[in-house]
């Protein structure tokens, strides 16, 4: 299976929700999504989304441990979104057939998609996701959520 070129959502952990919010409003000026809420915020970009989440939900989110003794965790993930859970089982399997590690297998998570982890050969992680709150174009852009 071979997975197109594309970013569907850039997630950085951060320890003060609030205080990094404010700051991508005051310093660059963006408008968070208008469902932000207090455990995570949202900002359209140019064809992904970049979203803020607390570090420790992160950590929680991918099944992983936030501490020193887990150094492999960068505080930070990357998401590529498919348009269905059964889309998310096919790409799963045909990665841990190529030999990736599986961070997390697929399952139904409580933001009401389907996702799973998986990290790189430096243990980067990817949320492998289907969101069914959010449309993207043929390319895998995020149109809106």
């Amino acid at each position: 299976m071979t997975v197109a070129q594309r970013l569907s959502f850039l997630t950085i952990g951060v320890t003060d929700l609030q205080l990094v919010k404010q700051f991508y409003i005051d310093h660059f000026g963006w408008t968070p999504l208008k469902f932000d809420s207090d455990g995570v915020v949202f900002f359209k970009l140019n064809g992904f989304i970049l979203s803020l989440f607390p570090l420790d939900e992160l950590a929680k989110d991918a099944g992983i441990p936030n501490d020193a003794g887990n150094p492999g965790f960068k505080g930070m993930s990357l998401a590529y979104n498919l348009d269905s859970e059964k889309a998310v089982d096919d790409l799963v399997a045909s990665l841990r057939a190529k030999g990736v590690r599986i961070v997390k297998a697929p399952e139904k998570v409580f933001w009401g998609g389907y996702s799973a982890y998986i990290a790189d050969v430096e243990n980067n992680l990817w949320e492998i996701a289907y969101n069914p709150f959010m449309e993207m174009d043929e390319q895998g852009n995020v149109i809106k959520m």
